[in-house]
């Protein structure tokens, strides 16, 4: 005879081995109508709550929608302090990390002369859905020698500093050398500290404090126009994608842990590709994208549409990946970061078509596209909220939500083994392919199952009902309150379950 037991490590797996690749379905996505009827919207944005934040960039209004797409009207209207034309307007907008309690949020916008801002405003004290514009404070004011390349994000970093995205400064080829200038803030990432009654102080930690050679705001340098970076709100990474000049469109990628001080490599670098090395530092000193995608046939890309690492609970198939598209193709990608630098590449959707400008999460994590038509568009996965699980239920593991399923163990397929229960014979790991209704496919949990041969029985010698030839508890134990130390009733009669939950909660060993 055997008693089976498990362990359970419960991780998800959405990278099967080559061999079985082909028996999950790929990742699809679809797009769903949320909202509509914007006037160039750039941006969409969450402030904790189940409320979301459209930017118009020319009309320089954040527009509020409900958890529904329903509109609930204007949220702040800074129409009259912004230029318009080329790249320029309501560009940005970041909510302080502790919004619902301090009402404070920051927004990015080129004034009336052309040059970035980066200002500080309150909630109305009064009403939620309307911003205070009486309460602007301008923390940071960059010249801006061109009309295009502005960058415009802004967001907060796990770390409570805001991060600004700084274009090179516009017109083509960086003519003024501002990206590898360490004087100039344009063609840079910057990290400044807001955390303060007013204006902006430098993080201590910054990667050039107190260098007098170098802009202490810079946390990185050598991007082109940022259009669009995003923080993985689980991991921290920093995603960015920076807009090309005529070969390549670029993803860059930060781990958590950096210290800062990256060289994205423009000017001298677009992509994989010299462009400009003049003066440029040796090749090794770049920090080149994790990925490129060609402006040449058959990729056709333009100007990419920086992304979001999905981190919702709906899709668990769509959950650790990282979605970008491009403005004038189209086409969705997912990339997924592997580890130690390595990174996996899906086309999700070919060339769906031109306008997609911006990315958003919600406060649950779930993913939106925001079209420069003026249509807010929720990405879901083909297969629904597909999520099949296995668990453990007398003596055999069960699986849920399917029609059809293959076991695995060890990696290998359990063959015979087709039915929603399922008892291994051996010791390893387990996980199972289920499929729904719809044909989809997918990969449960895993658990680790532990097979234990032998005689079943009380093994505790000092148990009532002691057997000698046991040689795998079953359980049934029973104990006198005299044969096991402790401060226990002296009626008091257990099982080998019940005295072992009672002793560990009070640290006491039964012999």
């Amino acid at each position: 005879m055997h008693r089976s037991q498990f362990l359970t490590a419960f991780t998800f797996f959405f990278m099967l081995a080559a061999t079985l690749a082909a028996q999950v379905t790929p990742l699809e996505i679809e797009f769903e109508l949320f909202a509509s009827g914007f006037n160039d919207p750039v941006g969409l944005y969450h402030c904790g709550d189940d409320r979301l934040f459209v930017l118009e960039q020319d009309d320089g209004h954040i527009e509020l929608l409900d958890a529904d797409g329903n509109t609930l009207g204007t949220f702040l209207d800074v129409g009259n302090l912004i230029s318009t034309g080329s790249e320029r307007g309501l560009l940005g907008l970041a909510f302080a990390p502790d919004y619902q309690s301090s009402g404070t949020f920051y927004i990015n916008y080129t004034n009336n002369g052309g040059d970035t801002v980066i200002a500080r405003y309150q909630v109305d004290g009064n009403d939620p859905n309307v911003a205070d514009a009486g309460s602007a404070e301008i923390i940071l004011t960059i010249d801006q020698p061109f009309g295009n390349h502005n960058g415009g994000h802004i967001a907060f970093g796990a770390d409570g500093y805001l991060y600004i995205g700084m274009g090179d400064g516009g017109s083509a080829g960086d003519p003024l050398n501002l990206s590898q200038n360490p004087t100039s803030l344009l063609g840079k990432m910057l990290r400044v500290d807001v955390d303060q009654a007013e204006g902006y102080s430098i993080p201590p930690d910054n990667p050039y404090v107190n260098d007098p050679g170098i802009e202490n705001e810079i946390w990185a340098i050598g991007v082109r126009n940022p259009w669009k970076f995003s923080f993985d709100r689980q991991t921290g990474d920093l995603w960015i994608g920076d807009v090309g000049q005529g070969e390549w469109e670029e993803i860059h990628f930060q781990d958590a842990g950096s210290d800062g001080g990256e060289n994205y490599g423009w000017r001298c670098y677009e992509g994989p590709d010299p462009y400009n090395t003049s003066g440029c530092l040796p090749e090794s000193e770049y920090v080149f994208p994790v990925a490129s995608i060609s402006h040449n046939s058959p990729d056709n890309w333009c100007s990419v549409t920086g992304g979001i690492v999905y981190r919702g609970s709906t899709y668990p198939a769509m959950q650790g990946k990282y979605f970008f598209t491009d403005y004038c193709v189209g086409d969705f990608y997912a990339l997924t970061a592997e580890g130690e630098g390595n990174f996996s590449s899906d086309l999700l959707v070919n060339n769906r078509g031109f306008g997609y400008v911006a990315f958003g999460e919600d406060a649950g994590g779930e993913l939106y596209a925001v079209r420069l038509n003026g249509n807010i568009e929720k990405i879901v996965d083909s297969c629904g909220p597909f999520n099949p699980t296995i668990d453990a239920a007398n003596g055999a593991l069960e699986a849920s939500s399917g029609v059809a399923y293959s076991w695995f163990l060890n990696g290998l397929e359990v063959q015979g083994e087709t039915g929603a229960s399922f008892e291994p014979q051996a010791s390893g790991n387990v996980y199972a392919l289920v499929e729904n209704q719809d044909g989809c496919v997918r990969q449960t949990n895993s658990l680790d199952w532990i097979t234990v041969s032998g005689v079943p029985g009380c093994t505790y010698p000092s148990a009532e009902n002691y057997n000698v030839e046991a040689a795998v508890d079953d359980g049934t134990c029973t104990f006198s309150i005299d044969t096991c130390p402790g401060d226990f009733d002296n009626d008091a009669v257990v099982g080998t379950n019940d005295l072992l939950g009672f002793l560990t909660a009070f640290g006491t060993t039964c012999n």
